[in-house]
């Protein structure tokens, strides 16, 4: 298992950027928080593969209930990573599979 981050290095319903090593390799990544769950995803669009963030670890839209991608606006669902709006509408952002242990988040690798 990788350490990815501490759950309270992300605030409640909000998002981080993060790089790190798995498997030897390195990944940007996207962490959002709700409550006692992390979801993570590499970030990169399914569109056009740019990362998604137009301010460095700035990737929720403003209600703050989808991950958004700055190149052209693509809705994702937390949970999921499906995409609900933009061009690449019912593709997924990549899941990492997590899970947080004693306020910890761990890729699952």
């Amino acid at each position: 298992m990788t350490k990815i981050c501490d759950l309270n290095d992300i605030e409640d319903g909000d998002s981080i950027g993060l790089t790190t090593e798995i498997a030897g390799v390195t990944k940007m990544l996207i962490a959002v928080r709700e409550g006692s769950q992390a979801f993570v995803y590499i970030n990169s669009c399914p569109h056009i593969g740019a990362p998604l963030d137009l301010q460095p670890g700035k990737f929720l839209s403003h209600d703050k209930k989808h991950i958004m991608c700055s190149t052209h606006g693509a809705l994702f669902e937390i949970s999921s990573g499906l995409c609900t709006f933009g061009p690449c509408k019912d593709d997924h952002l990549d899941i990492l599979p997590v899970r947080v242990e004693n306020g910890e988040i761990f890729a699952e690798n």
